[in-house]
């Protein structure tokens, strides 16, 4: 089968990496994908919210299955408009895919289905959204509703901080028209995990837990990021708590969109909160997390492309989702100033010497090959992943191949996966 793969970060080249694995798989292309994708298939200059240009690739290649990587594409009805021309699409329609485009229509679904969540108030008038605020105080987290590249949550800690965050949002446009509603929610103390599941309807296969690592500097100091790296599984979700964590999180969803009429085919992403009363949802996201892709996909020990048919086709409980005991753990290696401004063009080297490990795998996120060389070209630049037999071998892995690539300006925190190692 020709297989498609919409996007162009370390997300998007591990599904090439694992699409390409299957037997059944016989050609893979990537859109618009970066220098690293192009070592498992070929990228083609197609942006990933260009529906029109998608469909007509997929149309005239004869493409099997296309595979969204990132959100914005189903947000913006990719699976639709695929559907409506007969082409299997591994991932939710428009509407089930606003759990991830609109913070207000999540929570209201949460609400609606039973789902734990933290209070919340959603505001499309500055002046009430900073009256509000006024009366209830800090900490308190603020929310553009729309997408904002995983940047636009604030967990402000002063009462000012929010009110900065709410002109930043609403007044300002920082985040264009994601910010034009917020969500004002009680902000909740604990550990995160993030839980995610193969979905077909109200079938599901979870994958193990795994935790990301939101904030830009070590011991979560600092702004929030797209993810400076993760590991799975997570301590504080343990393999006996997957399917009671799954009948407070993944359950109700899928319940509450097939009664909707807007079954959820593909990734059900749940960001929770465990709290002295127990977990909480966070949010949803409807696609693969990044960076946490990157190590559950290196623990899969199984046709990746086989289940995403299964999903689509209404057979999910035809396959068996099998995972290796081992731990794995994935280090983003960003451009210095990242999520600010930060420089561009840098060479990227020792990916052979990192990869002599057989248990690392490099992958690419923010890069492109140019004139023979590959050279960085966003925030988030390369995911250095590792397996290891428990998370202290994992992490020294990867830390050991941070170590062989070279890359002048770079970044990484060296703390991915303390905590899990404290427990």
């Amino acid at each position: 089968m020709k297989v498609l793969v919409v996007g162009s970060g370390g997300r998007e080249h591990a599904l090439a990496w694992k699409l390409r694995q299957s037997p059944k798989v016989s050609e893979i292309f990537i859109a618009p994908g970066n220098g690293g994708t192009r070592l498992e298939g070929t990228n083609i200059p197609v942006k990933d919210n260009d529906l029109p240009g998608i469909v007509s690739f997929a149309k005239e290649n004869k493409i099997d299955l296309v595979v969204a990587g990132p959100e914005v594409p189903l947000v913006l009805g990719l699976q639709n408009a695929l559907v409506k021309e007969g082409i299997p699409c591994f991932g939710p329609n428009a509407f089930a895919a606003n759990l991830e485009g609109s913070k207000a229509f999540s929570k209201m679904v949460m609400h609606d289905s039973g789902v734990p969540t933290a209070p919340f108030q959603v505001f499309d008038e500055y002046e009430r959204a900073c009256a509000f605020v006024e009366k209830k105080g800090a900490p308190i987290v603020i929310k553009a509703d729309g997408l904002a590249a995983g940047k636009g949550v604030v967990v402000a800690t002063t009462t000012e901080e929010a009110l900065e965050a709410l002109e930043s949002m609403m007044v300002k446009r920082d985040f264009g028209s994601a910010g034009e509603r917020v969500v004002v929610e009680e902000a909740l103390k604990g550990e995160e995990a993030s839980f995610l599941a193969f979905c077909s309807g109200e079938d599901y296969a979870l994958l193990p837990s795994a935790q990301d690592h939101k904030a830009v500097g070590e011991g979560d100091t600092g702004p929030n990021t797209g993810g400076m790296g993760a590991y799975s599984p997570a301590p504080i979700l343990p393999a006996d708590k997957y399917e009671e964590t799954a009948d407070i999180c993944i359950k109700p969803i899928l319940k509450h969109l097939a009664a909707k009429g807007e079954p959820f085919v593909g990734i059900l992403y749940a960001g929770l909160m465990y709290t002295e009363n127990g977990p909480f949802v966070l949010e949803y996201n409807v696609r693969f997390g990044d960076p946490e892709c990157q190590p559950l996909l290196m623990r899969l020990d199984c046709d990746l492309a086989s289940i995403m048919m299964a999903c689509i086709e209404g057979r999910l409980d035809e396959v068996e989702v099998k995972v290796t005991p081992e731990t794995a753990i994935c280090v983003v290696m960003s451009a210095e100033g990242y999520p600010g401004s930060y420089p561009k063009g840098m060479e990227l080297t020792g990916f052979d010497k990192a990869e002599e490990d057989d248990k690392v795998k490099v992958f690419q996120a923010g890069t492109e090959y140019k004139d023979e060389k590959t050279l960085s070209s966003g925030g988030r630049v390369l995911g250095v992943t590792a397996l290891g037999t428990d998370l202290a071998d994992a992490k020294a892995r990867a830390y050991r191949a941070v170590e062989r690539i070279g890359f002048e300006k770079s970044y990484f925190r060296r703390d991915i996966g303390d905590k899990g190692l404290k427990k």
